[in-house]
C-alpha cells in the first residue's frame, strides 16, 4: 500500500484523543479502516460521475470502472453506483498503485487545488472515525426528532467531506457534535436594539430592556467573536440546548429550535446567517406556510418565529417551531428527519419505500408546479410516521434556500411575495435542479441506499402522479445533483456546480 506524504489528521486526532478521552482511543483506531472506506466510497462516486476537467474519459468494464486521466494515467476501481450509501470501496489503483486513504489518493492525483482538498478529506476521515467511536451500545428508542437526528453518525451520505470540521478540536467536536449527544450552553450577546435588525416576534426572554439578546454558539464566541464583554450568558452554564444535524442549529428544551451563526466551513458551506435572510425571514415563512396549505395537509412548514442580526453574518440567530408541533402524540405519531430513517430500520420493505416516495414526490412536484422549489434533502425534510410506521405527511424546515418562481405563481393566480435575491427565479433548470437534486438524488436516494432500490420505488410511485412537464423531466432526463467534490476543487468559482447522474428509471444497473 502506497504511503506518500500527506496531511495526517488521523495521527493528530489520535494524539489529542489520548489526552481528552483516552477511553475512545482504541475504538477510534479500530474504526479508521471503515471511516477510510466510507470517505473513499464518496470520493469514488464523485470521480466517477462529476465533470472533472482532468478526467479525459471513463471506461466501464466487466470488473469495474477505469478513469483515463488527461495526463495519461489510469485510475481503476469498482463499478460506481451513484445512489449507493454503503462503504463499498476499500481501495482504488492509480497506475497499479493501491490507495486506501482518500487524502493520499487526492495528493497522488496532483490536480489543481488538490492539496487543500486532501487535507479536508483527511480531517473528514479522522472525524468520522471519532464520531463512530463515541457511539454507545444499546440505546433506548428515541422519542423526539432531535434524538433521532443525533443517530445520524456519518453525516452527508454522498459528500466526501461528510464529517470535515476544520477549526474544531477533538474536545470541541465531542462538546458540540450532535452524534456525541452533548448539551451545549449557548451564550447570549447583549446588543443595543438600535444596532440590530429584528424580524418577527423576538421573545421577551431574549430581551433586556432596550437591548436584544442574541443566542451565540460557544464555538463562534471563542473563535470568531471573542467574548470580550459582549457575551452575557443567562447563567454560568449558558442556555442549555441540544445540537441537531446541522450542528449550528439546536433544540431548546420544551421550546423552539434556534439556528445560530457558525462561521466555519462544514462540508461545503460556511454556516453564517446573512442580513438579507433575517430581513426576509418573516415574509418567506408566511409565504411558505400559505403554500403548504395547498397540499391538502400533506406538508407542514415549521414557522420562523423570529430572527435577529447585529447587521453582520457572524452574529445572528433564527428561532423556529420544532417539528413536533405537527405531530399527534395521542395517535402514536412520531416525526423523523429523513436522513435518520435508516436508523429507525426503515425502509423495511419495497412497498414502504414506494409509499414514502409517492408522498415525497406528490408534495414536491405539486409545490414545484405552483412555483416553489424546496431544497428537500434529508436534513430539511422530515416525515411524520403513524404508530405502525406508515408515512403520513411531511414537515419541512429551514427556508433559506428554497426557490420561488413569480411566473409559475402567476399562472396559478397566486400573489408574488416581496422577495429578492437568489431565492427568486423563473429559470426552469434552476427550479428543477433545486428539487430533483435535493429530493430525488438526495433524500430518496439515500433512503433507498442503491440504484436498484431507488428505481423500484420511483417506478411504483410515479404511476399515480399527475403527468406534468416537471414529472416528464424527472422521468426522461438525467438526474441533476450538486457536483460537491468539483465545488471543493474549484474554490474560486462562486455558486453551485452541477452534474447529472444516470436516471434510475431508464438506466441499466451499474
Amino acid at each position: 500500500m502506497h504511503r506518500s506524504p500527506t496531511p495526517d489528521a488521523e495521527a493528530a486526532l489520535a494524539a489529542e484523543l489520548s489526552v481528552v478521552r483516552p477511553e475512545l482511543s482504541a475504538p477510534f483506531a479500530a474504526g479508521l479502516p471503515g471511516a477510510r472506506a466510507a470517505v473513499l466510497s464518496r470520493l469514488w462516486r464523485a470521480l466517477a460521475h462529476e465533470p472533472m476537467p482532468w478526467i479525459a474519459r471513463r471506461e466501464p468494464g466487466r470488473d469495474g470502472l477505469t478513469l483515463h486521466l488527461a495526463d495519461g494515467r489510469r485510475l481503476s476501481g469498482p463499478h460506481a453506483d451513484p445512489y449507493a450509501t454503503a462503504a463499498y470501496v476499500t481501495e482504488v489503483r492509480l497506475d497499479g498503485t493501491a490507495y486506501d486513504r482518500p487524502a493520499r489518493l487526492m495528493t497522488a492525483l496532483a490536480v489543481p487545488n488538490g492539496p487543500d482538498f486532501a487535507a479536508e478529506l483527511d480531517h473528514s476521515t479522522a472525524s468520522l472515525a471519532l464520531s463512530r467511536a463515541g457511539q454507545p451500545g444499546a440505546q433506548p428508542e428515541p422519542v423526539t426528532s432531535r434524538e433521532w437526528e443525533q443517530r445520524v453518525v456519518d453525516g452527508h451520505p454522498y459528500h466526501p467531506n461528510c464529517r470535515s470540521r476544520p477549526g474544531f478540536s477533538v474536545a470541541e467536536q465531542i462538546a458540540y457534535g450532535p452524534e456525541h449527544r452533548p448539551v451545549v450552553g449557548l451564550g447570549l450577546a447583549s446588543m443595543p436594539s438600535e444596532e440590530c435588525l429584528v424580524a418577527g416576534d423576538w421573545p421577551k426572554w431574549l430581551r433586556d430592556g432596550d437591548r436584544v439578546l442574541i443566542p451565540v454558539h460557544p464555538w463562534q464566541a471563542e473563535h470568531v467573536l471573542g467574548a470580550g464583554g459582549v457575551l452575557g450568558p443567562a447563567d454560568q452554564e449558558g442556555v442549555p440546548a441540544h445540537p441537531l444535524m446541522s450542528l449550528r442549529t439546536l433544540a431548546l428544551p420544551d421550546g423552539p429550535h434556534v439556528k445560530t451563526a457558525l462561521s466555519a466551513r462544514l462540508t461545503s458551506s460556511v454556516r453564517d446567517i446573512s442580513v438579507q435572510s433575517v430581513a426576509s425571514s418573516g415574509t418567506v415563512s408566511a409565504f411558505a406556510e400559505s403554500m403548504a396549505a395547498r397540499t391538502d395537509g400533506l406538508l407542514h412548514v415549521t414557522r420562523t418565529l423570529g430572527a435577529v442580526t447585529a447587521n453582520t453574518p457572524d452574529l445572528a440567530a433564527v428561532l423556529r417551531e420544532p417539528p413536533e408541533a405537527y405531530v399527534s402524540s395521542e395517535a402514536g405519531e412520531r416525526v423523523v428527519p429523513v436522513a435518520a430513517l435508516p436508523a429507525t430500520g426503515l425502509p423495511r420493505s419495497p412497498s414502504w419505500m414506494a409509499e414514502f416516495t409517492r408522498l415525497a414526490l406528490t408534495v414536491g412536484l405539486r409545490l414545484l408546479d405552483l412555483g416553489v422549489a424546496l431544497e428537500a434533502h434529508g436534513q430539511n425534510l422530515l416525515v411524520v410516521l403513524s404508530s405502525t410506521d406508515a408515512p403520513l405527511r411531511l414537515v419541512y424546515r429551514d427556508l433559506a434556500d428554497i426557490r420561488v418562481s413569480p411566473a409559475r405563481l402567476g399562472r396559478h393566480g397566486i400573489g408574488v411575495p416581496e422577495l429578492s435575491g437568489r431565492i427568486v427565479t423563473d429559470d426552469e433548470v434552476t427550479l428543477r435542479r433545486k428539487l430533483f437534486g435535493s429530493l430525488v438524488a438526495g433524500a430518496l436516494a439515500a433512503t433507498a441506499g442503491s440504484a436498484p432500490t431507488l428505481r423500484e420505488a420511483l417506478a411504483t410511485a410515479v404511476r399515480d402522479l399527475p403527468r406534468t412537464e416537471d414529472l416528464a423531466a424527472l422521468l426522461d432526463e438525467p438526474l441533476p445533483t450538486k457536483a460537491l467534490t468539483l465545488m471543493r476543487l474549484s474554490p474560486r468559482t462562486p455558486g453551485d456546480r452541477w452534474t447529472h447522474l444516470p436516471n434510475p428509471l431508464n438506466s441499466p444497473a451499474p
